[in-house]
């Protein structure tokens, strides 16, 4: 399992846009398995699922992403989970690493910092 939270300003609904953007288009295998919007009071939630076939290993990693709002401080928190192979020993080749690397540099991008840096 691998997971990032990082931090910046702007509009939840488009860094969510943002995000399913870039991952779909991150990966021939990457797709977008479902997502929900809240909204509560000053509070703006996307809860996004996404999903990627790694060839390498014959598995699916899934990368789950919230983005979080409250007067234009978005918190963006990222897992990823389900690359093992195995029973046992849950071999993962990296691909949970790298699933979330490819948030944090779209992220990094839109000058997003890790949540401890601000």
């Amino acid at each position: 399992m691998a997971q990032i939270s990082m931090q910046g300003k702007g509009n939840a609904g488009d860094i969510a846009e943002l995000i399913v953007r870039e991952m779909e288009s991150s990966g021939m295998s990457t797709q977008l398995v479902d997502s929900i919007n809240r909204r509560i009071g000053d509070l703006n939630m996307y809860i996004m699922v996404f999903e990627k076939y790694y060839m390498r290993s014959s598995n699916r990693a899934s990368l789950t992403v919230v983005v979080t709002e409250i007067n234009h401080d978005i918190k963006v928190d990222a897992i990823g989970a389900g690359g093992g192979q195995g029973v046992i020993f849950k071999f993962s080749w990296g691909a949970e690493e790298s699933f979330v690397s490819v948030i944090e540099e779209i992220l990094r991008r839109e000058n997003f910092t890790d949540l401890d840096e601000q």
